[in-house]
């Protein structure tokens, strides 16, 4: 959500999952801010709104340019969330209200928060939480061929495909090298390896269901525990995926060390979090390394080493990372 504040615009409407976020609460810290109503008033509630895409696109996207003549214009608008964005054109209360509602209005459900709290309880200390992404969905979605599979992951991957099939020959090659490609939990654990992290480590497994080939990552982190092996219950099996992977954000952010394996939402999210908590123990696995460093024929003590020397110098000049922006300290 991002918000413009100017003197033609009274309404801003939030669609929240109310099973995941307290929407009370949120509405509550975002008083004096701005104003957010649950149901849009008459003179809008039988419109559709006019769309606004901010897609993700080259260079930075602007809202001044973009997005505010709508806004000003129709006055009630959809717009897209977009990732590549100036803000240093905002004024200084449009950037308090930003980080109000990012950072300090977002809680989850009392019950959701509690279940949450009892998983983070039960979790051996201390741990590193991994968001590891090798779903059937998501490597079909990312066209990427790998060798090496079960035929039951292969068997998966195919029918979740469709009609988006891999790229083959040199478009392999190049998606892959530029970093395109999940990467496998044999891989995953390779890198942890190269990065010094010792076998004995407590991982926490942040996923979504249908985890393909986790046994290339159990075979050498032997003390790898998730929320179906700690939680149990009806109530738990009941959940459904956005309730589960709230589970994951608030363990996620307040877990020792956070290593992701993908740049996703939900990565950007927890990231920006555990900086605004001061919780600076966050990496981004770069495939976009492993891709060109195995490329190039590098193999065992050598990519190893490469791929700590690029990780280090990643962590260094904080690439990937999603940090808060100093204005959150702003208050109106």
């Amino acid at each position: 959500m991002q918000p413009w504040f100017c003197q033609s615009l009274k309404w801003l409407h939030i669609g929240m999952s109310r099973d995941v976020f307290d929407v009370e609460y949120f509405i509550h810290q975002m008083n004096g801010f701005i104003k957010v109503v649950k149901e849009l008033p008459s003179e809008f509630a039988s419109k559709e709104p006019f769309q606004v895409d901010c897609s993700k696109r080259k260079g930075q996207f602007d809202y001044v340019e973009s997005v505010l003549p709508s806004l000003l214009e129709h006055r009630y608008i959809s717009i897209t969330p977009a990732m590549s964005q100036r803000r240093d054109r905002y004024p200084q209360n449009a950037k308090a209200a930003l980080c109000q509602a990012c950072y300090n209005a977002l809680r989850l459900t009392r019950s959701l928060e509690k279940k949450a709290s009892e998983l983070l309880e039960a979790i051996p200390k201390p741990f590193l939480s991994l968001h590891l992404r090798f779903e059937p969905d998501m490597v079909a979605y990312s066209q990427c061929q790998y060798s090496g599979l079960s035929s039951a992951s292969i068997k998966t991957i195919e029918a979740a495909q469709g009609d988006r099939k891999p790229w083959t020959g040199e478009l392999a090659r190049i998606w892959r090298k530029r970093g395109k490609c999940p990467l496998t939990p044999n891989e995953t654990a390779f890198i942890l390896q190269a990065l010094s992290i010792p076998t004995s480590t407590n991982i926490y497994l942040a996923a979504g269901d249908g985890l393909m080939e986790i046994e290339g990552l159990t075979s050498v982190y032997t003390n790898v525990v998730t929320k179906s092996s700690l939680l149990t219950g009806e109530d738990f099996t009941s959940m459904h995926g956005n309730t589960k992977a709230a589970l994951d954000y608030h363990v996620s952010i307040n877990s020792d060390s956070y290593v992701a394996t993908y740049f996703g939402n939900m990565d950007k999210m927890v990231a920006a979090m555990r900086a605004f908590k001061g919780l600076y123990k966050t990496l981004f696995l770069s495939r976009r390394a492993f891709a060109d460093f195995t490329s190039q024929g590098l193999r065992g003590r050598d990519l190893m080493q490469a791929l700590q020397k690029a990780h280090r110098d990643d962590f260094v000049i904080g690439r990937g990372s999603a940090l808060p922006y100093c204005f959150c300290e702003v208050k109106l």
